[in-house]
């Protein structure tokens, strides 16, 4: 059993876990969060100075490794943090080298699609394999790759940006690109088809339960759109149905190029899966190799909405098993 840290690096806060662990099982003992700085400078020496008090508290004096984990894009190999989207000061920000410093042991990053994977690959619903894709379906569309029995990053930590790819000419913007698989597939893409859908629906004189004026068209989110398929409604129901098969494609693309044996998709998917599964696996069926399809199965997260937790202490045990 080895005693791992989790460093969590968000836009909007950062976390630290203290994690007992092996590629078998894992608990998490202790965890602190904060509001993250703006100054990357001040939010490292926060997370070094949390990770010590943790120890302290906890009365741990040896650790193993220490994982960080934060959205893309990044280089994991130099340890650092290149811009992400969320983090716009965060501009060739080594991260790893303050915290070899401090503590004495090995240390490593990987973007948060990676990290997840790895988490659902040791102790979720990738358990077993070799070859996984976890796919976040959560506020963006991203996918982290375990291909025969290790992370597979790519060239330059960009392998699995699956929500670039273009599912159609037209449709929501996410990624940059408008039909984009991030696009139908994400909660910001969601919530921005659903205020089409909401806006033409009522210029033609009918409400729906999850906007009943113009003025709250701004307010859709993808929460609000679920509870109403959920309730019944119809509109609603005709969302989660174009995403699920979007949702369908997209995985054919995966399926027919990665030959995977298992498909784990995060977050939305296990919230919504009564709506999504049975026309994704329907639109999947019709568009992959029946080959490949007979192999792969398609299952929400086995942690949970607690995947975020685990994935910087995965990333952790990865660099004792594999290096960095």
């Amino acid at each position: 059993m080895s005693i791992l840290v989790g460093i969590d690096i968000g836009g909007t806060k950062c976390a630290v876990s203290i994690g007992k662990a092996s590629n078998q099982s894992v608990e998490i003992i202790g965890k602190d969060k904060f509001l993250t700085p703006d100054s990357p400078e001040q939010a490292i020496e926060m997370l070094m100075e949390t990770t010590t008090n943790l120890l302290e508290k906890l009365e741990i004096t040896v650790i193993d490794a220490i994982g960080i984990s934060c959205g893309s894009p990044l280089d994991s190999n130099r340890g650092l943090i290149l811009s992400p989207p969320n983090l716009p000061n965060w501009d060739q920000v080594d991260v790893i080298t303050p915290f070899q410093k401090r503590f004495s042991v090995p240390v490593s990053l990987q973007n948060d699609a990676n990290a997840c994977a790895l988490a659902e690959w040791k102790w979720g619903a990738g358990q077993g394999c070799r070859n996984m894709v976890f796919l976040t379906f959560g506020t963006g569309m991203g996918a982290g790759l375990i291909l025969d029995g290790k992370l597979y990053a790519g060239t330059n930590d960009n392998a699995g940006e699956v929500g670039h790819v273009r599912l159609e000419d037209e449709g929501p913007v996410g990624y940059g690109k408008a039909g984009s698989f991030e696009g139908f597939c994400s909660g910001g893409g969601i919530a921005k088809l659903a205020q089409e859908k909401a806006e033409k629906h009522l210029k033609d004189g009918k409400t729906t339960l999850f906007c009943r004026t113009p003025e709250e068209i701004s307010e859709i989110t993808t929460k609000k759109v679920g509870e109403a398929a959920q309730s019944g409604d119809p509109l609603a129901i005709e969302v989660f149905e174009i995403v699920a098969k979007k949702l369908g494609k997209g995985l054919a693309f995966i399926v027919d190029i990665l030959n995977p044996e298992r498909i784990v998709i995060g977050s939305i998917y296990g919230r919504q899966q009564s709506l999504l599964e049975a026309i994704t696996l329907e639109v999947l069926s019709k568009e992959a190799l029946p080959q490949s399809l007979a192999v792969c199965e398609i299952v929400p997260a086995g942690l949970g909405e607690q995947v975020g937790d685990y994935a910087s202490l995965s990333v952790a045990l990865n660099t004792l098993e594999v290096g960095g």
